[in-house]
């Protein structure tokens, strides 16, 4: 982010000066690509920025560098992550009363400054916290067996047969194993009698086709970008962006062996809509028919321990490489301290959807190990694997971990235990999240789980 003023500008503002504080901060990450500027997206701290400078609190002279406000971040968020508490340490002009007033004046609704607290000139958000608590929150639903006749459902049970397995299978199952049989029986038989026989069996093919390939496609391209992906800050917490793919439908003609841009889009037409075919409705409607009976699911409590137990595994120090990327086993920076990790046993609900709340508390955390911990464990309950996974995971042998949705990733808050213990001995204010419960709550509730309830509703994400 670089904000440019003319030098007539700079030379006419009144010289104010500037003091080392801690500011709390609060986001809903949809629509941003994560929390660090990196002058090419839009980002949290793009945003705060500009509205430090609007508000008079960064000098014109020093607007087109961050880096001379001395700016760090406590916990770095990914794209479209949020957080209820996070704290940015630089040099700010705080002499006005109504500092963070004025700064929240020129703030989007969904990035807020709770507080701005003076702190000492060596203060570093990053390396003043001590640990950092995070919720992720999912549908209840995630923990579904895979459709018995969709291939994650075919290659499970084909897997456990084969390794003489099955029985183990379907007693870790045993809770759940009947839920799709049901769903056929009920809410999808209905809809193929009332079709026309040959179309009925085309979009059976058609709707099983399509997930197998989603399926497919979604591995390889998590594969493609974890391979290509290089973290700029491997100390921090949560990585930026992941690397950018070229948008579907989109050529780059190879000429010479190197490349051209693609050729300006043509101007969109009127959109014409057509009427779909007899095998497209009927797909749309068996999908309709799926989606709503997952989000009818209710969780049980037995499923709910077989998470938790899962869970549990993580706790402690551990060797977490395979929750990364770019460390092997050998690199000591893997290991992480995971202080709790905790499913609250009753779920939300919210419209016709239950939703799970899982707290993290930790030391700290390498990029997309939060999202790699929830998919492994979810992974694990859903397709009645065994619970050794996840030890073995802390082992040489490289297993592949897809990250689950950052949708339902929030920073809770960050822990800095230490400091504040040195700031109350000297007379200052510590960094307390709490003051500011009902102002984060009505803002969580608002901002970061409407948007997360509403995205999924949509997406399915």
């Amino acid at each position: 982010m670089s904000i440019n003023f003319s030098a007539e500008e700079i030379a006419a503002e009144e010289r104010r000066p500037k003091r080392k504080v801690a500011v709390l901060i609060g986001y809903a990450g949809t629509g941003y690509h994560g929390i660090q500027i990196n002058h090419k997206d839009k980002t949290i701290e793009g945003d705060l920025f500009a509205a430090f400078v609007a508000a008079g609190a960064i000098s014109k002279a020093n607007a087109d560098d961050p880096k001379k406000s001395s700016l760090v971040r406590c916990a770095r968020t990914d794209k479209g992550v949020h957080a209820a508490g996070n704290v940015l340490s630089l040099k700010l002009i705080v002499e006005d009363e109504d500092i963070v007033d004025k700064i929240n004046q020129h703030l989007p609704d969904q990035i807020r400054v709770w507080a701005i607290q003076r702190t000492t000139g060596s203060f570093s958000a990053y390396q003043a916290c001590d640990s950092r608590w995070y919720e992720y929150l999912m549908p209840s639903y995630s923990l579904l067996p895979p459709q018995p006749h969709s291939f994650l459902g075919k290659k499970v049970a084909h897997s456990a047969k084969e390794k003489g397995t099955y029985d183990q299978l379907l007693e870790r199952l045993d809770d759940i194993k009947d839920f799709w049989d049901e769903v056929e029986k009920r809410d999808i038989k209905p809809i193929l009698d009332g079709l026309d026989p040959a179309v009925a069996v085309e979009a059976l093919r058609v709707l099983r086709e399509t997930a197998d390939r989603e399926l497919d496609d979604g591995a390889a391209q998590t594969a493609k970008v974890e391979k290509a992906e290089k973290p700029e800050e491997p100390r921090e917490d949560i990585a930026v962006d992941e690397k950018k793919e070229i948008p579907d439908g989109q050529d780059v003609v190879m000429t010479d062996g190197g490349s051209a841009p693609p050729a300006a889009p043509e101007a969109p037409g009127p959109k014409i809509e057509r009427e779909p075919t007899p095998v497209e409705a009927a797909v749309r409607q068996l999908k309709a028919a799926y989606i709503k009976a997952k989000r009818q699911y209710r969780v049980s409590p037995a499923r709910l321990e077989k998470l938790q137990k899962a869970l549990d595994l993580y706790i402690g120090s551990h060797n977490f490489h395979n929750y990364t990327i770019l460390k092997s086993f050998k690199d000591a920076s893997a290991t992480r301290h995971i202080k709790s990790f905790k499913v609250n046993p009753t779920p939300i609900h919210i419209g016709d959807t239950e939703w799970l709340s899982i707290k993290i508390h930790g030391q700290s955390f390498m990029m997309h190990q939060i999202r790699k911990m929830i998919a492994m464990a979810v992974m694990i309950i859903r397709c009645g694997s065994s619970l050794d996974l996840i030890k073995e995971s802390y082992g040489p042998r490289r297993i592949s971990i897809p990250k689950a949705p950052g949708l339902g990733l929030m920073l809770e808050r960050p822990v800095f235990a230490e400091s504040n213990k040195k700031a109350i001995s000297s007379d200052r204010d510590p960094i307390d999240f709490d003051k500011f419960d009902d102002k984060i709550q009505a803002f969580k509730d608002e901002h970061i789980y409407k948007r997360m309830f509403e995205v999924e509703e949509k997406e399915n994400a």
